[in-house]
Order: C-alpha cells, then sequence, then structure tokens
C-alpha cells in the first residue's frame, strides 16, 4: 500500500496479547508509542479487515499510547472469519474489556469506515469512557446505505461493479448480498474464496480517488479477503444488530465530548451525503471535507487531515495522566468545513 508522507515514523509494539471474552474468540491486541501518554482506541474498518502496521503511524509515539485490536473473526484474532457471537453490541463489550484490562480510565476514540460506526455505537454505550473521536468515512451502516454499496456505485464505477454483480447468476442478481452472503458462509472453499476475492476486488477497487493496485492487491490477500467480506455480508444481512437510524438517534449521549469528522469529497463507498448528516446532527464536532479524495484513509489529503487532527487533540487534551471528569477537554473550535487542495 501507498505510504504518505506526513504519516509519523514506522514503529513496533512496546507489548501485545490475547483476550479471551468467551470460550470461542481471541482477540489479538497490541500497544505502541508512550506507555505513559494519552491512550487512544483505533478501530479498523470493515468489518473484518483487521489491523496493520501502518495505522499505528497517525498518532505521535511521544505523546500517545496507541491500542490496536482486531476485532473477532479478523487479522490475528480467532478462530478466523467466525460469524457466531459476533455482533456489535459483542464488539462494544470486547472494546470495554480490552479498556479495563490495560487499566484505561479514558481514551481518545479513532475509527474510519466502519471504524466510525463502531466509535459512534461505542461511545454512545460508553461515553464515560471517551475523551473525544476523530472519525473519518462516515458509515451508519443503515439500509438506504448497505444498499449504495450493493448497487449505487455502480453510477461511477461501472466496471468493477459488473465484475462484482455477474460473479452471481442473472436470476439472483435481484438481491446481491442475499446471494454473496450464501456463498461466504459456504463451508467449501471452492464456493466461498471466489466470492471473497470478487467482493475484497470491488470494494478496494471503490475505495480511492484514482486506481490503487496495492490497495487492490492487500484486500485481495488470503489474510484479509474471507474475512472482510463474510464479516461484512453477516453484519449487512443483520442491519449491523442495531435500531436502524439509532445511531443518529442516541448521538445526544456523546454531543458534549470533542469531535472531529473528516470526510473525502468523492468517497464512493461511504458517500458524504451520511458524513453531511452526521455533521449537521453534532453542530459542535469540526467537520472537514477532503476536496480530491475518495474513502481511504491513506489518500494523502485525508492522511494528512487526520494527522492534524491527532496533532489537535494533543492540544486539547493536554494531559498524560487519566482525565478527571473536572479536566474534560475544551471542544474543537469549528472551522470551515473544506480545506485547500495541496500543491
Amino acid at each position: 500500500m501507498s505510504v504518505p508522507a506526513c504519516l509519523f515514523p514506522e514503529i513496533t509494539p512496546c507489548r501485545n496479547g490475547f483476550l479471551e471474552p468467551d470460550d470461542l474468540h481471541r482477540i489479538y491486541w497490541e500497544e505502541s508509542g508512550n506507555p505513559k501518554g494519552m491512550p487512544v482506541l483505533f478501530l479498523h474498518g470493515g468489518p473484518g479487515s483487521g489491523t496493520s502496521p501502518l495505522q499505528r503511524r497517525f498518532f505521535d509515539p511521544d505523546y500517545y499510547r496507541i491500542i490496536l485490536f482486531d476485532q473477532r473473526g479478523s487479522g490475528k484474532s480467532t478462530p478466523y472469519a467466525e460469524l457466531t457471537d459476533n455482533t456489535t453490541i459483542h464488539l462494544i463489550s470486547d472494546i470495554e474489556l480490552l479498556r479495563q484490562t490495560l487499566s484505561i480510565d479514558k481514551w481518545l476514540v479513532f475509527g474510519g469506515s466502519w471504524g466510525s460506526t463502531l466509535a459512534l455505537a461505542y461511545g454512545e454505550a460508553h461515553p464515560e469512557a471517551c475523551l473525544g473521536f476523530i472519525l473519518r468515512g462516515i458509515f451508519l451502516c443503515r439500509k438506504s446505505e448497505i444498499d449504495w454499496f450493493l448497487y449505487g456505485i455502480s453510477a461511477f464505477f461501472p466496471e468493477a461493479w459488473r465484475d462484482f454483480a455477474t460473479l452471481i447468476p442473472a436470476k439472483e442478481r435481484k438481491n446481491l448480498l442475499h446471494a454473496y452472503h450464501k456463498r461466504l458462509i459456504d463451508k467449501d472453499p471452492d464456493v466461498h474464496l471466489p466470492a471473497a476475492r470478487a467482493w475484497a476486488h470491488y470494494e478496494a477497487a471503490c475505495s480511492t480517488l484514482l486506481p490503487n493496485e496495492n490497495l487492490i492487491s492487500s484486500f485481495e490477500s488470503d489474510a484479509v479477503a474471507l474475512s472482510l467480506s463474510r464479516i461484512e455480508a453477516h453484519y449487512f444481512m443483520n442491519n449491523i444488530f442495531l435500531p436502524e437510524n439509532s445511531l443518529l438517534e442516541n448521538l445526544h449521549k456523546i454531543r458534549h465530548l470533542p469531535a472531529v469528522i473528516v470526510q473525502g469529497r468523492y468517497d464512493a463507498v461511504c458517500p458524504i451525503v451520511t458524513a453531511d448528516e452526521l455533521a449537521r446532527e453534532w453542530p459542535e464536532a469540526f467537520y472537514e471535507i477532503i476536496p480530491d479524495a475518495g474513502h481511504s484513509a491513506f489518500e494523502p489529503g485525508i492522511a494528512h487531515a487526520l494527522m492534524e487532527a491527532t496533532e489537535a487533540f494533543k492540544g486539547m487534551l493536554g494531559i498524560q495522566e487519566p482525565l478527571e471528569e473536572s479536566a474534560a477537554p475544551e471542544k474543537p473550535k469549528r472551522r470551515r468545513a473544506t480545506r485547500k487542495k495541496e500543491e
């Protein structure tokens, strides 16, 4: 994957481990940066994509205590691509167990795409554990957004959508989600692997403003394709296990906390209309539109804005010990909703 020049240098985890929330799942976690620094939780996308070393590099390792974990069935968590007891409620419970295991009082929550969905769901369930939010590529996982992913993207990426759709026989294409889900949960690799690779290729091909073969290759890898596609289809089939529009309806629980929303103008996977709706419902948040970007966090403009956000939160949080309620950070000042195109 192409690496934006603005990211912090490579780092390795200072410790890692596994949570065992039940008799089935083992949840991989890792910690990088300053062990006494400001805790920040990174929530990866998908669901099902897992974490990567690049994701540590959005944060100043001298200031932040950087926590990454692979959600159920993803990355190094086991069992791989497992759907049993894999719901939004389970993931929220895992995050809380991780926070308690690491003896963290409050943390900054950072998430993009599905990570933004999970960040909002977690924050609304546990606002007392959150210092604030950095959200990118907003996805509220409503039926209209799922339908857009399955069909609407064809208006912008007809070639990628055609490849995605034609894996499915014509008589089943009126319900691509059901057709893919049926194949992705099939135990036969000759059935589920072609479907997984087609789904992953489709999502990656639509994720950047300009073609990015490195991103597509990383999504199609055996380490990502099946968990990404199977778990996404599982969550989409079940409407992310939350009531329709519940994330906006419960936004009042976290509106008092500082937030930054970063959105690519030409995001085809999670169209800007959703970020716009969230920003209007959360006027206290700083909303930044990147005029020359699609969906990926590693497009230059988006990566730069996310770096700016993590640096801005350093000034707002400003204390390395866990914050008491009386020392809560100030809300970020609201600025223009777009940034100038980089030279």
